[in-house]
């Protein structure tokens, strides 16, 4: 059984700037999008169309798709202030591997781009941390609908290793996403490889980031 809806809607835990023309400013993609971009640069195909969940402003996709522009990138988000933020990132880059961006819920059992193909990758940052547990079991579940054989999803944010932090940052993090939504939460990568083999994903790579975030590929079958 699924959370009630309002205990999914989708979170920000930063003060976002918004301009005239309705594109949001997160702080935090401003200090974490070069090494993000550094990690997915080597991971992520040459070619292919990468589908991100939970796109939050569009700063991501416009950042990665200008860098990547054999890629095509169809960015998504629950949250329509997000979605508007994320097309205005578009016109403003004036990127065309950019694809309108899509309202997906991860616990549903169809996310609306099924019809689009088979994804080379998917990418969800800062995502499962700040969303029920349902939310990580959707996304490895919808990854094993919508990943070819081969393709990649990648998670970035922080994450325990076997129930113990890797900071006590990042403990105290964790603790108080718990105190503000029991639901959400640092989650262990153990846990996640389970619903990974589930899906038919297996943990291929551990990637340490900076500010004591990691970022997680795992591999749909074989390539």
């Amino acid at each position: 059984m699924l959370p009630e809806k309002e205990d999914r809607l989708p979170v920000a835990l930063e003060q976002r700037d918004v301009s005239v023309d309705q594109r949001m400013f997160s702080p935090s993609v401003s200090r974490n999008s070069a090494p993000i971009l550094a990690a997915l640069k080597r991971v992520l195909p040459t070619h292919g169309a990468v589908l991100e969940i939970a796109s939050g402003t569009g700063e991501h996709a416009v950042c990665f798709a200008g860098a990547m522009p054999n890629l095509t990138w169809q960015p998504s988000d629950p949250d329509t202030d997000a979605r508007t933020s994320t097309s205005s990132w578009i016109k403003f880059a004036g990127l065309k591997n950019v694809l309108a961006p899509q309202n997906i819920d991860v616990c549903s059992g169809q996310w609306g781009v099924e019809q689009t193909g088979r994804f080379d990758a998917i990418v969800s940052i800062n995502m499962i941390h700040i969303a029920p547990w349902e939310a990580s079991l959707g996304l490895f579940a919808g990854a094993g609908r919508l990943l070819r054989a081969g393709g990649l999803l990648v998670l970035y944010g922080p994450f325990m290793r076997d129930g113990t932090h890797n900071a006590p940052s990042n403990a105290a993090f964790d603790a108080a996403l718990k105190e503000r939504n029991a639901s959400w939460g640092v989650r262990d990568i153990a846990d996640l490889e389970q619903v990974g083999a589930a899906a038919g994903l297996n943990l291929r790579e551990t990637i340490e980031m900076p500010a004591n975030n990691m970022l997680l590929v795992f591999s749909r079958g074989s390539a």
